[in-house]
């Protein structure tokens, strides 16, 4: 009897270890180099680790994207978003519901651009120095992983949650 609750024991444990790899591995990073050229967007580099905010008060977050210039949404490169999105997010984040971390629906709606890439490029900083960021991991209690992607990968993010919001 002893010998079979151990044997139960030793597989409830090993299911356990296995599933927290899956976890971790599903948002591990995998970098990619892509060479697509961005034409309908601009970054500028900054140097600072503050919130930027615009003189009307909008919160831009901390990172690397302080000014972005948004044209009509290119549906190529929210498509490649998507696919992004399922590869790198959905295993935390889902669009219309709460899960690990929060419902992406409207985040368009909520955040400033700058701000949604930041957090997407920039997520340890983010929580560490921007209050709506804080916010949300004192309301998840679960950091958002680094995904270690591109500014053109995460602008790809961004057009595919335009393209959701819009719908």
């Amino acid at each position: 009897m002893k010998k079979l609750i151990k044997q139960t024991l030793d597989k409830s444990i090993y299911l356990l270890v296995l599933t927290i790899s899956l976890v971790v591995f599903s948002c591990s990073s995998n970098k990619s180099s892509e060479e697509d050229a961005m034409s309908d967007y601009s970054t500028e580099e900054s140097s600072d680790a503050v919130t930027e905010t615009t003189t009307d008060g909008v919160d831009k977050g901390v990172g690397p994207i302080t000014s972005l210039s948004l044209e009509d949404i290119n549906e190529t490169m929210a498509h490649e978003g998507e696919e992004l999105f399922t590869t790198k997010c959905s295993a935390c984040h889902k669009i219309d519901k709460r899960f690990v971390g929060p419902a992406l629906a409207g985040v368009t709606e909520r955040r400033a651009p700058e701000w949604i890439m930041n957090m997407i490029l920039n997520p340890e900083v983010m929580v560490e120095q921007n209050e709506a960021a804080k916010a949300l991991l004192a309301e998840y209690l679960s950091p958002m992983a680094n995904q270690n992607l591109t500014e053109e990968e995460a602008r790809k993010i961004l057009e595919y949650f335009r393209l959701t919001d819009k719908k």
